[in-house]
């Protein structure tokens, strides 16, 4: 499978999202954080350094139950500074 690259977009959310994962993390262990919520720490460190820009739906809900973040202030936070408006067209309708 080949993997499209990502846009300037996704990349902005990604890093938006890793900024509020660390930041919600504060001085919890990223090591028991990733295990609390079943993914490996390589992961969590890939996600909150912006590396993996696009992860998975269930790694997500994941991570942010364990951080007792809601599944809507993480989508809010990472749509936030006007991004909405350059969402491709399909992510536009997924968005709303």
């Amino acid at each position: 499978m080949v993997r499209l690259p990502l846009t300037p977009a996704e990349v902005e959310r990604g890093q938006r999202l890793g900024a509020l994962l660390r930041r919600a993390r504060g001085g919890r262990s990223m090591l028991l954080t990733a295990l609390d919520a079943g993914v490996s720490p390589e992961t969590l460190r890939k996600i909150e350094s912006g590396r993996v820009a696009t992860p998975a739906f269930p790694t997500i809900a994941a991570i942010a139950d364990v951080l007792g973040l809601s599944l809507d202030e993480v989508w809010s936070e990472i749509n936030s500074s006007g991004a909405a408006g350059r969402l491709a067209p399909s992510e536009r309708r997924l968005a709303s």
